[in-house]
């Protein structure tokens, strides 16, 4: 007689780690490359026949912006001081939206920098990090909301949760529309106790991120403090959008062969939407 083995969460928990560090090993040791190196800032021109439209965005603003593929987005920091968190969806199809958790779990780390991808809740690649100087991105705490900005200035003040929804309400969007963001320039990392920590060392004056677009795409930027930067909200500055033809990706090009799960989800991408 078969005899039913009922596993504690305890053992549960166990098993599922054990199996997510193997497929981890796996991943990771197959023909993963080597992340590229920061862009220096003052690199990667933007020549004039590639530039299409420049906006400033005021601190505590937002921008909407619509980019072809094949068309990138430079964010740069001007005075070291901004976060901007950005959040975005399929042109083609608004149900498909930018996932925070799926870029993670597929490329195996919450890091991005150069090199990394960001992904689709539907497999897609939807940006792709080609230039970036700071290394120092966040994926997992989010932007600013009403009651974290209050807590910060002890008054109603402006935030990316209040301006992600204006923002898809003049897209004919809704509050569940709306996904976890992005946020660059928000130098987040975990100490020995596992809580998030800010390292403002990290953040420098003209600092940049490169966005690829892999598809037809929406962005809404807002340029509102981190939840966890110590400078109150008025040390905020503008920071300037680019929009720009970026140049053909390379047969060696780094984000698209990053890892095999990468390769895969590229040719997935390519298939749809090239």
């Amino acid at each position: 007689m078969c005899q039913n083995v009922r596993m504690t969460k305890q053992e549960i928990a166990e098993s599922n780690r054990r199996r997510y560090e193997a497929l981890r090993a796996a991943g990771q040791g197959a023909t993963s490359r080597p992340l590229p190196p920061v862009t220096a800032i003052g690199a990667a021109p933007i020549g004039p026949d590639a530039m299409i439209a420049t906006e400033s965005v005021p601190a505590g603003w937002y921008h909407t912006v619509r980019l072809r593929r094949g068309e990138a987005l430079r964010i740069v920091d001007t005075s070291g001081r901004s976060s901007v968190s950005v959040i975005g969806w399929c042109e083609r199809d608004m149900s498909e939206r930018l996932n925070c958790a799926d870029t993670a779990k597929v490329q195996w780390s919450a890091a991005l920098s150069k090199g990394r991808v960001i992904l689709t809740d539907m497999g897609h690649v939807f940006l792709s990090l080609i230039e970036d100087t700071a290394g120092a991105h966040d994926l997992l705490v989010g932007g600013s909301t009403p009651a974290s900005a209050r807590a910060v200035t002890g008054e109603a003040s402006r935030n990316t949760h209040d301006n992600f929804l204006a923002a898809a309400s003049k897209l004919g969007l809704g509050l569940r529309d709306i996904p976890a963001c992005v946020t660059f320039f928000a130098p987040v990392a975990l100490d020995g106790e596992g809580r998030f920590v800010w390292n403002a060392d990290r953040k420098k004056a003209g600092d940049f991120v490169d966005l690829r677009a892999e598809m037809d795409l929406v962005l809404v930027l807002s340029n509102c403090a981190h939840p966890l930067d110590p400078a109150p909200p008025a040390a905020g500055d503008p920071v300037i959008v680019v929009r720009h033809r970026a140049p053909p990706p390379a047969a060696d090009d780094a984000c698209r062969t990053m890892t095999p799960e990468i390769a895969r989800a590229f040719d997935f991408t390519d298939r749809r939407h090239g």
